[in-house]
């Protein structure tokens, strides 16, 4: 077993690693459970705020993108097994896998704050999704609801982005630590 080093901020070993992943992945379906059963209607079908992305979110600036994605996919998965069903979670999983990618770069790149990497990622969140529906649809006139979408995401971002900054600030490193 691989010993952990104080200034390293991964887990010692793969039953820790795996441990740790499905804690995480269990508290961001908890926040999916939430937004479940308090319902936000905006008036536009499919916007919500996104509050489970706040984990993913926190686990790749505390700890690494490969735990950032197995949580975020976890979640889905279970989310639309436990709460949406299979056409919903195909829509999940194309936001999720693209809003990942895009916040993994935009933090890579080091030009963006938490903030703008949530943005990033809420905007890009709904734009995988929309990718997937017009393919369903075979068509584009669904284009005429990316700008609705792209604002939401923008305003959704920046609401958990917000959370994001504030928790990374308070949360102690030793909870990220094996």
């Amino acid at each position: 077993m691989k010993a952990s080093t104080p200034s390293s901020n991964k887990p010692a070993s793969a039953a820790r690693r795996v441990a740790l992943t499905g804690l995480l992945a269990a508290l961001a379906l908890i926040f999916t459970y939430v937004e479940v059963l308090v319902p936000f209607n905006a008036g536009i079908p499919g916007i919500k705020l996104g509050l489970a992305n706040l984990v993913p979110l926190i686990v790749l600036y505390r700890l690494d993108a490969r735990y950032a994605a197995g949580v975020n996919l976890i979640r889905v998965v279970l989310a639309g097994l436990l709460f949406t069903g299979a056409f919903a979670m195909l829509y999940s999983l194309a936001g999720c896998i693209v809003s990942f990618l895009v916040m993994w770069a935009c933090k890579k790149s080091d030009l963006f704050s938490v903030i703008g990497v949530s943005m990033a990622g809420g905007v890009f969140h709904n734009l995988g999704q929309l990718m997937v529906a017009m393919f369903a649809v075979s068509g584009l006139q669904l284009i005429h609801y990316m700008p609705v979408l792209i604002l939401s995401g923008i305003i959704a971002g920046i609401i958990v982005g917000i959370g994001a900054y504030i928790l990374l600030d308070r949360l102690p490193g030793q909870l990220f630590r094996g």
